[in-house]
């Protein structure tokens, strides 16, 4: 068996855009027609430019590649230009075109991918979803009261656990700047500290950044603490204290000359 064409889907969402404002996907057909497919994250460039860089890593490593030898084709992938580093462009396609590969061998060997991999461990799994704001107020990239009003977040939050959702992620730090990490203000602070009391005590919220560590450091030791509440708060506080902290001595420890 040989993969013998692609085929790249580059598909609008229309508003309210929860997810996202467009989704990139992957069809690899085999000479046999099986078809497998995957899905292409990858944000650095817009998607036009990354269908480009889909059907560069295609052409050169893809077609007429055996699906069932993935190990040697990641590698292939990953290591052109001798690089042999990350690049979150070429891993984007290649996570795409990975997926779609296991879904040519599931559909031979006529298995579940998850069979193939191990097999399954858990009959179900949690979910959580973004705090967006509803379709009456808009586009999810709009300013709307969901980001900035703990009480409407919270009712937002309530119509969550009424649908069955038991997590969600919201941003409480406000947007994203290309200088972060930052100090956030005590305003954001404060819709943090007020969004949990506010929220249903059957969902789980969690702050979604990956910078409150480097809050902490940067002078508020109860910063990271502040934006990251769940309904497990001891542990995750516990975290919050152990982690980094080690993190620092392991990398004082290996900056320091070895001892005579």
């Amino acid at each position: 068996m040989k993969i013998q064409s692609l085929k790249t889907f580059v598909v609008g969402n229309p508003p309210p855009t929860w997810g996202g404002r467009y989704f990139i996907f992957v069809k690899l057909v085999t000479d046999t027609g099986i078809e497998g497919i995957g899905e292409v994250y990858a944000a650095s460039f817009g998607p036009k430019t990354i269908v480009h860089c889909i059907e560069d890593v295609f052409e050169h490593h893809v077609l007429g590649a055996d699906p069932f030898k993935i190990e040697a084709l990641w590698r292939n992938i990953y290591g052109r230009g001798y690089s042999q580093r990350p690049d979150i462009t070429l891993v984007g396609v290649l996570s795409g075109i990975e997926m779609a590969l296991w879904d040519i061998i599931g559909k031979a060997l006529d298995k579940p991918v998850h069979a193939l991999l191990g097999g399954k461990v858990r009959e179900r799994l949690r979910s959580y979803t973004y705090l967006y704001p509803s379709e009456t107020e808009g586009d999810a990239y709009a300013k709307a009261a969901v980001y900035d009003d703990p009480d409407v977040a919270a009712e937002r939050a309530a119509e969550y656990v009424a649908m069955g959702f038991t997590a969600l992620k919201f941003d409480p730090a406000g947007p994203y700047s290309t200088f972060d990490p930052r100090q956030p203000s005590l305003e954001r602070l404060d819709i943090s500290e007020k969004m949990r009391p506010s929220a249903p005590r059957r969902i789980c919220c969690s702050a979604r950044t990956a910078s409150s560590p480097h809050r902490a450091r940067s002078g508020s030791p109860d910063a990271s603490k502040r934006t990251t509440r769940c309904g497990s708060r001891s542990r995750c506080r516990r975290r919050s204290r152990k982690r980094w902290p080690s993190w620092r001595g392991r990398r004082r420890s290996r900056s320091q000359p070895a001892s005579a």
